[in-house]
């Protein structure tokens, strides 16, 4: 028996592999009282062949939903279930409504290969039917200004149930549709279809806008992010100025740096020389000014004294012939003896 089973193992890799004609996705969820459409990919080889639809885990103990060889109506938007092959597209497709959470589990597509000797092909996908809710986009932009759509999604038994529409962290915001299923404002319109989708329209929006919401259906809640950009600025087209409107164009000052504020202290330094040696000679001036009115005031003196010395003694008088005389020149500020 061991050597059995060690053969075998080494005859498989030499079995060869079986392809797989028909595919599908391997998983579909939606809502209660949803839709849902499932494409089935087949070989070309079996564009003729008969296509089935069934529901089970086992292609030999399924229970058939639908057939493409069946003569009944094909309403996929009506129907409870409904199959359509396109052999254009080497695909068949299968529609479901109205789903409840009791149909989830296994189906398969199946190509019908109509021999006792072969199996059929098939493809395996799980459908998940869950009670809630969602969102078509868990994410919605606009520009400042414009508007935003956000559709909220819910299953079937909250088609009866008050919808809201909340601002994260504060449910004194929620804004509800009541009885009539709907809500309006200036900036906040809320329609339900009660068909299992209620649309919020965001208006004019503001950068105050942006942040996180809640769409809310009985006690199921779901979050969606709404992001505001900025208006586009648009710039006025101006005519170019004439020369008289011209601006007078200045150039924006320099920066002081270690080199420009070298050659500006060695100009300094130039400047304050030449004022030192200005206020020097402007001294010099004006100390020889002094100095020859000092002069001038004791000569004067000297001879008035002269003068009185001569008037009290007029004896003396005779010896003025011998005497010095000092005559003053008011033109030239000069004062001169003989």
């Amino acid at each position: 028996m061991p050597r059995l089973f060690i053969l075998t193992l080494s005859l498989l890799p030499w079995i060869p592999v079986v392809p797989c004609w028909v595919t599908t996705q391997n998983e579909v969820s939606v809502l209660e009282g949803g839709s849902i459409t499932v494409p089935c990919r087949y070989d070309p080889k079996y564009a003729n062949h008969v296509k089935y639809w069934c529901r089970g885990s086992m292609r030999e103990f399924c229970t058939s939903l639908a057939r493409t060889d069946e003569t009944s109506s094909t309403n996929p938007s009506k129907d409870k279930v409904s199959i359509f092959d396109d052999p254009a597209q080497e695909m068949f497709t299968v529609t479901m409504n109205n789903l409840k959470e009791t149909e989830s589990g296994w189906y398969l597509c199946g190509v019908e290969l109509g021999n006792g000797w072969k199996a059929d092909d098939v493809a395996y996908t799980k459908v998940k039917v869950i009670h809630g809710m969602s969102v078509e986009n868990s994410m919605v932009s606009g520009e400042e200004g414009s508007s935003v759509t956000v559709q909220c999604l819910y299953s079937e038994r909250f088609r009866e149930s008050e919808k809201k529409w909340c601002r994260s962290g504060g449910w004194s915001s929620c804004l509800s549709t009541g009885s009539e299923g709907s809500y309006e404002d200036t900036s906040v319109a809320i329609s339900d279809d009660r068909t299992g989708t209620f649309t919020v329209t965001l208006k004019k929006l503001q950068m105050r806008d942006a942040g996180w919401y809640l769409c809310s259906a009985g006690q199921q809640q779901v979050a969606v992010q709404v992001q505001v950009t900025p208006r586009a600025s648009t710039k006025p087209v101006t005519s170019p100025p004439t020369p008289s409107q011209s601006a007078v164009y200045l150039p924006p000052p320099k920066p002081i740096t270690k080199e420009s504020w070298s050659s500006h202290r060695y100009m300094l330094e130039s400047v304050a020389v030449c004022s030192s040696l200005l206020l020097l000679v402007g001294l010099a001036v004006l100390a020889r000014k002094l100095w020859i009115l000092h002069k001038e005031d004791s000569e004067l003196r000297h001879f008035k004294e002269m003068k009185e010395r001569f008037s009290d003694n007029p004896s003396g008088m005779g010896d003025l012939q011998h005497v010095p005389t000092a005559f003053h020149n008011k033109a030239t500020m000069d004062v001169r003896a003989y």
